[in-house]
């Protein structure tokens, strides 16, 4: 990890990109790291374009103003990809994490994104196999742990088994379980 990782993350309201966001962050307490996670919508509906935000960093953050250089996209809903620019501001060498059942290179050639590191992950699929819902959060935060690694999968299982537990009850936890390990070992690209 670099003294600051900055990642965007593009989705629709209601999918769950501002929770996924925060469980990040969460997560990265237990790793000791200083973190920042926030939306950046007003009172859009569900299913209305929204960014969200995070920073991880090894050193205290300064900086408290959204992520316009990222060094990695987080694209929840595929369908952004023919609205919204996801590639804007993003550092070269930089990554895109998709939610697609499409391979790395069948998007690098459809997006034309040759200066920067793409990974696809089918977090829809994993979620609807999963938890019985398309819910694409969890799984596209397991890959995104994968692309980062700087946060082990086992501190993920146990903050995602301690903090949902309570409130969701066994068999929700138990299907976020499963989607998050499953993302974290089918990402593809990295």
């Amino acid at each position: 990890m670099e003294e600051l990782t900055e990642i965007r993350w593009h989705a629709r309201g209601g999918q769950g990109a501002v929770t996924a966001a925060k469980l990040l962050a969460e997560m990265a307490l237990a790793e000791d790291l200083y973190f920042q996670a926030f939306p950046e919508y007003g009172p859009e509906r569900m299913g209305a374009p929204i960014q969200c935000f995070n920073r991880l960093s090894k050193i205290p953050i300064s900086i408290y103003t959204s992520v316009e250089e990222p060094d990695l996209v987080v694209v929840v809903d595929p369908t952004l990809l023919g609205t919204v620019d996801v590639t804007r501001g993003l550092k070269p060498g930089g990554g895109l994490l998709i939610n697609s059942s499409k391979s790395p290179a069948e998007l690098q050639k459809e997006l034309a994104v040759n200066n920067h590191r793409l990974f696809t992950i089918d977090a829809t699929r994993i979620s609807l196999e999963a938890m019985g819902r398309a819910m694409p959060n969890t799984p596209m935060l397991g890959a995104l742990l994968r692309v980062l690694n700087v946060i082990p999968l086992e501190v993920a299982v146990e903050y995602l088994q301690e903090s949902f537990a309570p409130k969701f009850g066994p068999k929700v936890t138990a299907g976020n379980l499963t989607a998050l390990q499953r993302a974290f070992a089918e990402v593809q690209g990295v």
